[in-house]
């Protein structure tokens, strides 16, 4: 049990990203509240190392290899450990334990870690909706097995587990998660072809990694979104659905069986979020710019226009299907991305390679963690394939 005033251990998993970099910006404002023990990087050593100095943790850890002696002897120099290596993330999870773990590593590198800390942890900050897109039922089970909190981080499903908080799971008619539209909202579709990489990182709302950028340029995010929002709070596929809401400001709106609708709006800033997280159950006194309406001025709503988007419709079927068609979605769009990103295919190519690889997929039963991870394996595999063909 946590003594009065003691501080609350907290480990970042990408803490390098856009996300755990935002992360240590809130948990600077409450100082006397959350201390480091662990921060878990891909390959950014350089600024890992500042956060490092920063925050004085007692280990960090780096997804790359790392052979340079003089790399390992400065975070040494600071009494820290240096892991490194694939497990990495899996081993400071393990070795050092603590009250809350951000999970904010992007992509199906996130499973794991993000699993052992359902598993180590008190909460799990979860903003690596990856993990429970391929493996929403194992963490789930695990975490009710274990006692674990699992506070969502991404705005929507924050939205979503406010409006919940006090409303009986027999009064929930629809969840409805919002969208910003991405870069292309307005864009004729006949140009997307010709949309740069630049272009498509360019969101007109929200600061986000790479690959999360183009998920929303896609509304691929949010076909995410929607399964991680299934395992989350326990709701079938008819109960969920999308609005496009360019302003960003509504996050989420919840519809009850009377007809009555909740909603939870905020400034377009994921410190929120994440400091809601963090914080949970106490409120804490705001370091951020409160809302204002009357600037705003207007709310739009739109329906998802899925000639524009279509993975969205890719997202609901296997939604609907479950088993190893959400695993095989993810890895497919995954590999689909880094190709865009790469400059080796078009935008709009990116879900016609997802879905061809989603029409080719059989059925499987997805329930263990090697399962899983042998269905990312082979579709990885095969989307490379198409890719590498021209389709």
């Amino acid at each position: 049990m946590m003594m009065v005033g003691e501080r609350q251990k907290v480990i970042i998993l990408g803490s390098t990203g856009s996300i755990g970099q935002m992360t240590l910006e809130v948990i600077q404002q409450f100082p006397d509240q959350f201390e480091i023990v662990g921060l878990a990087a891909g390959s950014n050593a350089s600024l890992l190392l500042e956060q490092a100095i920063t925050f004085r943790p007692k280990a960090v850890s780096l997804y790359r290899e790392e052979k340079s002696s003089t790399l390992h002897k400065e975070f040494s120099s600071l009494g820290l450990k240096l892991l490194t290596g694939p497990e990495a993330a899996d081993k400071l999870v393990e070795e050092f334990k603590a009250d809350i773990v951000v999970a904010a590593i992007p992509g199906i590198e996130s499973l794991k870690p993000t699993l052992i800390a359902v598993r180590q942890a008190k909460r799990v900050a979860l903003a690596s909706k990856e993990a429970l897109v391929v493996a929403g039922n194992l963490i789930m089970e695990e975490a009710k097995r274990r006692g674990t909190e699992i506070i969502p981080v991404d705005s929507e499903h924050c939205g979503v587990f406010q409006c919940l908080r006090k409303e009986k799971k027999e009064d929930i008619s629809r969840v409805i998660l919002t969208a910003s539209g991405g870069p292309f909202f307005e864009t004729p579709i006949a140009e997307l072809a010709y949309k740069s990489v630049e272009e498509a990182l360019a969101h007109p709302r929200w600061k986000m990694g790479k690959k999360i950028t183009i998920d929303s340029a896609t509304m691929m995010n949010k076909g995410l979104e929607l399964i991680e929002a299934r395992w989350l709070f326990d709701l079938k596929p008819q109960q969920l659905a999308v609005l496009v809401h360019p302003q960003s400001i509504v996050h989420s709106l919840v519809e009850l069986i009377d007809g009555s609708v909740l909603a939870q709006l905020s400034v377009t800033d994921m410190r929120l979020p994440i400091q809601f997280a963090l914080c949970y159950p106490k409120r804490v006194t705001r370091f951020l710019p409160s809302l204002n309406l009357s600037e705003i001025r207007r709310l739009e709503f739109f329906e998802v226009d899925e000639e524009r988007f279509p993975l969205i419709r890719l997202a609901f079927q296997a939604l609907e299907k479950g088993g190893s068609f959400p695993v095989a979605l993810n890895a497919a769009n995954e590999v689909a991305v880094s190709s865009f990103i790469e400059g080796k295919i078009a935008f709009p190519e990116i879900s016609k390679i997802v879905k061809a690889v989603m029409d080719e997929h059989d059925f499987r039963p997805a329930e263990t963690l090697e399962e899983i991870l042998e269905i990312d394996r082979e579709t990885r595999e095969k989307t490379i394939k198409l890719i590498n063909l021209g389709l």
